[in-house]
């Protein structure tokens, strides 16, 4: 269910779930904004670099959604939406300048591990604030995560 055929040949059935698809293109260039931020944030600050970078996604984001004509009237989002959209929002502003920061500072191998330390914390959040419920090869993986994570930092 749901499911997208993935490898562009017919005679090989590969088939993913749509999200993982989306999930492992997100992590692709996930990889290569910390190439392209430690590249970019040599000899100017940070928090400019961040203005800059976060113009640019605003300009990527009103070219998709003209192109695909997904504007919505703003009166469609409930209070709930703004509230929890404005969070976000706050949230993603505050992560990109703490991100940039230590690209600055530190290797991109360091500070790519601890940043992506953030999918330990959102599972977490997840079965603590939407109830959502792990099993035990998720406990398991989320051990290795965190395990991986001090192994690199703690040398």
């Amino acid at each position: 269910r749901g499911a997208k055929q993935i490898c562009p040949f017919k005679f090989i059935r590969i088939k993913m779930p749509e999200w993982f698809i989306y999930a492992a293109l997100s992590a692709v260039f996930a990889a290569l904004t910390a190439i392209f931020a430690k590249l970019g944030v040599k000899e100017i600050d940070s928090d400019f670099a961040t203005f800059i970078r976060t113009i640019v996604v605003i300009l990527m984001l009103v070219l998709l959604l003209s192109v695909a004509k997904k504007w919505q009237p703003l009166s469609s989002l409930s209070p709930k939406n703004w509230l929890f959209l404005i969070l976000s929002g706050m949230a993603t502003g505050l992560s990109w300048l703490m991100y940039f920061k230590a690209m600055q500072a530190g290797k991109v191998y360091q500070v790519a591990l601890v940043d992506k330390f953030s999918v330990v914390l959102a599972i977490i959040l997840a079965v603590i604030f939407l109830g959502e419920r792990l099993n035990l090869k998720e406990i398991l993986a989320i051990c290795l995560i965190v395990s991986g994570v001090f192994l690199l930092i703690f040398k």
